[in-house]
């Protein structure tokens, strides 16, 4: 089943995908579950799709405006130097456990927006990346039993400000300005995607692939990464959890490649979708 949370006419709502359309099951669960990630949260939640898209009425696709599949999640844990082709060319050594850092809510962006590069960068570089998104709650998971605490999955462009990520040996600087980091088109449930870990995944800029790898090239899987978060902080329905990208990046190319305004970005993920954004320049107001 693929979910998506939107807007139309102004007004918040989140449905099921079908084709061309989506079925508006917002409308009838509203006032039980007010968002998706409330929806999320319910032990039974693909039963009460199933019930609720019997109800509900449709909207055309082409009608609405996409929001990321969790507008507003409570945490986006973001997961660096996961693929050992990744830790080769930045040059880092492994280490035992996952490199972690956060995004803010306000740093996404929904498949079709544009990605911004910041005004005081030239150095905006893309990242393909699976999303997990947590459905049931948690904290101290084992790893055996951690996939059931997942909701679905997406497509994530970790875009990196490589200048401002630099500027310590934190990444956040470089992972938080605003509309960097697309999310989407929709949550694909964890019931269509058996095996997180055998999924072909790319980016493509202007139609060039430029990443390209499989997630069970992943040094820490999925389900390790659940464990291992969740013995740090509780994981709640619709927090966000982004797995690290591939080789390929632009910065350590030669000579680097990084996005500029007007390119097109695309990432591709097995079974979960297709995450489509055009890069645009940040214009600052004046103060």
């Amino acid at each position: 089943m693929r979910l998506c949370s939107y807007l139309h006419n102004g007004q918040a709502g989140y449905g099921v995908v079908v084709d061309d359309r989506v079925i508006d099951i917002g409308s009838v669960l509203g006032d039980r579950f007010p968002t998706l990630a409330s929806l999320l949260a319910a032990d039974d939640f693909l039963d009460i799709c199933r019930q609720a898209v019997r109800r509900s009425s449709e909207l055309p696709l082409a009608g609405i405006e996409l929001q990321a599949p969790i507008p507003n999640p409570g945490k986006i844990i973001c997961v660096g130097l996961n693929y050992h082709d990744h830790m080769v060319e930045t040059r880092h050594a492994p280490t035992q456990h996952p490199t972690l850092f956060a995004r803010f809510a306000d740093s996404q962006c929904a498949h079709g927006e544009p990605m911004l590069m910041p005004s005081v960068s030239t150095q905006f570089d893309f990242e393909a990346e699976l999303a997990v998104v947590i459905g049931k709650s948690g904290r101290n998971i084992q790893a055996d039993t951690a996939l059931d605490h997942v909701a679905g999955y997406s497509c994530y462009n970790d875009g990196s400000v490589r200048d401002w990520q630099v500027h310590t040996s934190q990444f956040l600087p470089g992972k938080n300005f605003p509309a960097t980091g697309a999310f989407g088109p929709f949550l694909v449930t964890s019931d269509e995607i058996p095996d997180p870990q055998d999924l072909a995944i790319s980016c493509r800029l202007n139609g060039e692939t430029v990443q390209a790898a499989r997630t069970s090239q992943m040094i820490h899987s999925v389900a390790q990464l659940i464990a291992y978060i969740s013995r740090i902080t509780p994981l709640a329905a619709g927090d966000v959890i982004v797995t690290g990208t591939p080789g390929g990046v632009g910065f350590a190319r030669v000579p680097p490649l990084f996005m500029k305004a007007g390119d097109l970005v695309e990432v591709d993920i097995e079974s979960v979708g297709l995450l489509r954004n055009q890069i645009a320049r940040e214009i600052m107001p004046s103060a």
